[in-house]
């Protein structure tokens, strides 16, 4: 199962049941934007011990269509990448941890 934003605003909710339901959909909502914003400016974003998102940029280059084999123009273009923190990779990789799917 995937961990959806309403998901997450749910969650949220429920584990602080005196926040109203619409002021965690705004909270959510401001720090994605405050993300997105901050990476279309070039910055770096860094949440410690989760990891940091930066932004990296691709030059224009020729690929191919895997179909027909043909050349095409790929053009430049940038994209988001994240990097996981040292307390998310420990806890991704404790043996104890277990996949299940919920």
């Amino acid at each position: 199962m995937s961990l959806i934003k309403s998901k997450l605003i749910q969650n949220i909710t429920e584990a602080n049941p005196h926040l109203y339901v619409r002021d965690v959909e705004r909270i959510v909502n401001t720090i994605f934007n405050e993300i997105t914003h901050s990476l279309a400016e070039g910055k770096r974003v860094e949440l410690r011990g989760f990891g940091a998102f930066s932004v990296q940029h691709r030059k224009q280059r020729t690929g191919r269509n895997p179909r027909t084999g043909e050349s095409v123009n790929v053009d430049e273009k940038y994209i988001p990448r994240f990097k996981t923190g040292k307390e998310l990779r420990i806890k991704l990789n404790k043996k104890e941890n277990s996949h299940s799917e919920d």
